[in-house]
């Protein structure tokens, strides 16, 4: 087994302390939590793991391959690249970074320091939205034509000290969330290539906004779109997605984001439905972040072993370009090619 240590024992970090201890391949032998309350937290829960008030034995000890950072958004890049530098292989969560050239500085790191670097983009891997990948790759409807994806969900916790209320910590709240679902996007339209602009318009503060819609267009024709509330309540997935064969359904319901027990479903249709023909039922194993956060682990796990990342960094970039040029977007009134410089208020 590896031996991998967690940076950060907040909300978010006991989900992945549980998802470390639960993937075969992996031994939870640290855990770094910068506040007295989180530590004694983690001693208290975790008594058999080593608990440090700051990442220097971690990074010191030759015994520790990888590391887990879970941290708020803005001390992504700066532990992740202590981490590459001590030699280490890293899962990051998501935002990569708040900036695209703290993004390019981890993938410069990653490439130097010859470890693996993969981002916490664990929608991926679930067994709902990981198949509705592999169901457009098998060309269930066809070329894929379109995605359309909505969030509707309760306001944001603060985090530990306010920090998703700071601006500098968090970034922005379209790096926050929305972020996983542009990654998902662009991967559903890999065969699109890179999108050629991006319009936006947001509900409130642009950086902070309590309702977004976001329009990717492609070179072919393809679009993408995305609508986030983040002032409901519950928490509410919805994708559908067109091709020129057919098209897919697929829904996602809890009280809350961190559920057991969602209710969840993913229909398909092969051709062009007429009225009253109902869809295919796609049957689905358990889904949610928190069960995508064991098969995230064990299969990072697997990557750093065998030399490639589960998400690329390369693709995760992307996904915090579509975040910073959405926010310049919407501030500005405007469209914004993809191409432009993508550099946050």
């Amino acid at each position: 087994m590896m031996q991998v240590a967690l940076i950060g024992y907040g909300a978010w970090g006991r989900h992945h302390a549980r998802a470390l201890e639960a993937a075969p391949s992996a031994a939870l032998a640290a855990i770094v939590a910068h506040g007295e309350a989180s530590a004694a937290a983690a001693r208290e829960e975790r008594p058999r793991v080593a608990v440090h008030r700051d990442i220097a034995p971690v990074l010191a000890d030759p015994a520790i391959e990888a590391v887990v950072i879970a941290t708020p958004n803005a001390q992504h890049a700066p532990l992740a690249l202590m981490a590459l530098g001590a030699g280490k292989h890293v899962l990051l969560e998501k935002p990569m970074a708040l900036t695209l050239a703290d993004c390019d500085k981890l993938v410069t790191a990653a490439k130097a320091s010859g470890r693996v670097l993969t981002i916490g983009h664990e929608l991926r891997v679930s067994t709902q939205w990981g198949r509705i990948k592999a169901l457009i790759e098998e060309g269930a409807i066809g070329a894929a034509r379109h995605a359309s994806l909505s969030l509707f969900r309760f306001p944001y916790r603060t985090g530990s000290g306010g920090w998703r209320y700071d601006r500098a910590t968090v970034g922005s709240w379209v790096l926050e969330e929305p972020v996983h679902f542009f990654d998902l996007l662009l991967w559903y339209g890999t065969s699109w290539g890179s999108p050629v602009a991006l319009r936006a318009v947001a509900q409130g503060d642009p950086a902070m906004p309590h309702a977004l819609a976001v329009t990717l267009r492609f070179a072919g024709g393809e679009f993408a779109t995305l609508n986030t509330v983040v002032a409901g309540f519950e928490h509410h997935v919805a994708l559908h997605v067109l091709g020129d064969a057919g098209a897919i359904r697929s829904l996602w319901s809890a009280a809350m984001d961190r559920s057991f027990a969602p209710t969840a479903s993913l229909h398909l249709f092969r051709g062009r439905a007429q009225p009253g023909e109902a869809a295919e039922a796609v049957p689905l194993t358990e889904t949610g972040e928190v069960y995508e956060l064991v098969t995230q682990a064990e299969q990072a796990i697997q990557g750093f072993r065998a030399g490639h990342a589960l998400v690329p960094p390369e693709a995760a970039r992307d996904a915090v370009r579509c975040c910073i040029l959405a926010e310049r977007s919407a501030r500005e009134g405007r469209e914004i090619p993809w191409n432009e410089e993508a550099v946050s208020a």
